[in-house]
């Protein structure tokens, strides 16, 4: 169990999304934030990655909080909320899948406390992943219920300049509510794989 692995060890991004059973794939690779500096490695077929947690959240209790205690396998487990999981995958993608699986994944959760959404948004204090949580919650507002409070207390922590959704930049349309080039592809969430 992941874990156990340090004193701080929080089970988050995609391995969080598996242990909710919100994950869209099953993965044998499980991410865990802690203070410390540990190195990556696999047992019996699984791999354990270690990720620093930010400076913003190294000195918070619980590493930012949003994060929960789970009987679990004869002990307990500390695993990151569903709504800190919507805002670490979103963060970064590339510990979730890629967008795809990020998305998909937080389609299957029927409903998050969007308070609590907002809350470890402005503690991250990340405008570039303020304004990814403001496009999801706004392509979702219907099913989640998301009121306009939500969307424009996020809007207030959006990027100054356009930023790209992500990292290879990719050539997309300006969502000027968020400041972001968002692929067509995340736009209509039609996932096929461009190479």
């Amino acid at each position: 169990m992941a874990t156990q692995l340090a004193d701080d060890a929080v089970v988050a991004y995609h391995a969080a999304l598996q242990f909710h059973g919100k994950a869209y794939s099953v993965w044998n690779r499980f991410h865990y934030l802690t203070r410390a500096r540990q190195r990556r490695f696999a047992f019996r077929g699984l791999e354990f990655v270690p990720v620093r947690a930010a400076a913003a959240l190294r000195d918070r209790p619980g590493l930012g909080g949003a994060v929960a205690e789970h009987r679990h396998a004869g002990g307990v487990a500390r695993v990151a909320t569903l709504e800190r999981t919507l805002v670490d995958v979103l963060d970064a993608p590339e510990r979730s899948g890629g967008w795809e699986e990020a998305w998909r994944s937080l389609e299957m959760v029927e409903d998050f406390d969007l308070d609590a959404v907002l809350a470890y948004t402005q503690v991250l204090g990340s405008a570039l992943t303020a304004a990814r949580v403001g496009l999801f919650l706004e392509q979702h507002r219907d099913p989640l219920m998301v009121e306009a409070c939500h969307l424009d207390a996020l809007r207030e922590l959006v990027p100054a300049q356009p930023r790209h959704l992500d990292a290879r930049r990719e050539p997309g349309k300006l969502v000027k509510g968020w400041n972001l080039v968002v692929p067509e592809r995340a736009l209509s969430r039609s996932w096929a794989e461009v190479r």
